[in-house]
């Protein structure tokens, strides 16, 4: 058995060489670049950086509007990811093409996406035009706060499906006696939902509104796509802040906020972990 572990290092070192090479060292290294002035001699200058940063109108503008589209873009995903999720699993196996057509845009690539949307929500576009027909005046969509709504809609468009395909995966692994003698019993779709089919999927709609919401901190790149890398002040993010700070060389200050957002990030994964634990508790104690 000594043996067999032995030969499984061996294995492992590589892959564990290259971790620790280009993401645990980075991440140590940072925090102390943070810490420092950026100067020749790299000065120790404590949390001085972390308070310049913090009195930024800009970060605070960044994540301000990041904290505000993460919270809209991560539960829109997770309800109507959980609502779709539902009817395939009712349609099967007669649901798995539409399952299917709705990964699609997960799989596209981002740059064809960006055209259809630019077309779709130009001033003379498909979206405005239908604006015009019921009787509204067409809307500067890619100016202004009417730009957030393109930018959700292309962050529910393309990550909606991959939320779809891990509900109904967990849905099809409950045991469908269970649905049977619930609708023995008298049981409607309403009682089957929230008294089978929600408890039994806490945990999968835990690690789904966890994993939109790490990917809706990360909608710069639909926010640079159709606003560049200085947007309008309605949808400038974090990240455009951390990325015009890098190509102006302000590496404290790029480190200093990403480190800073870091925080914010897992104290609120941190309260989603612990709403888990009561709810789980609850429901099996």
């Amino acid at each position: 058995m000594f043996e067999k572990k032995k030969s499984m290092w061996l294995f492992l070192l590589p892959g564990l060489a290259g971790l620790l090479m280009f993401y645990v060292l980075p991440f140590f290294g940072g925090i102390w670049y943070s810490l420092t002035d950026g100067s020749y001699e790299n000065a120790f200058v404590g949390l001085k950086n972390y308070i310049a940063v913090w009195q930024n109108p800009m970060f605070q503008l960044g994540l301000k509007n990041s904290m505000e589209l993460s919270l809209i873009c991560a539960p829109l995903v997770w309800l109507l990811s959980l609502v779709i999720a539902q009817l395939v699993n009712r349609l099967r196996p007669r649901g798995a093409a539409f399952r299917n057509t709705v990964l699609m845009p997960y799989l596209m690539p981002s740059s064809a996406m960006l055209l259809i949307w630019l077309v779709l929500f130009d001033f003379g576009g498909v979206i405005n035009r239908a604006v015009v027909a019921l009787g509204f005046e067409r809307v500067h969509w890619l100016q202004g706060m009417p730009m957030r709504v393109p930018i959700i809609l292309l962050f529910v468009w393309k990550n909606l499906g991959f939320a779809v395909i891990i509900f109904t995966a967990a849905f099809q692994s409950i045991p469908e006696p269970l649905y049977e003698y619930a609708r023995l019993e008298g049981a409607g779709f309403f009682r089957q939902t929230f008294g089978i089919t929600l408890p039994l999927v806490i945990p999968t709609a835990f690690l789904v509104i966890i994993l939109e919401w790490i990917n809706a901190f990360k909608i710069f790149k639909e926010v640079y796509f159709i606003g560049g890398a200085y947007p309008d002040e309605a949808v400038y993010t974090l990240q455009n802040y951390m990325n015009n700070m890098y190509s102006r060389l302000n590496y404290q200050n790029v480190t200093t906020a990403a480190y800073s957002f870091a925080v914010i990030v897992f104290a609120l994964f941190g309260a989603l972990f612990f709403l888990q634990w009561r709810m789980l508790k609850r429901t099996t104690g």
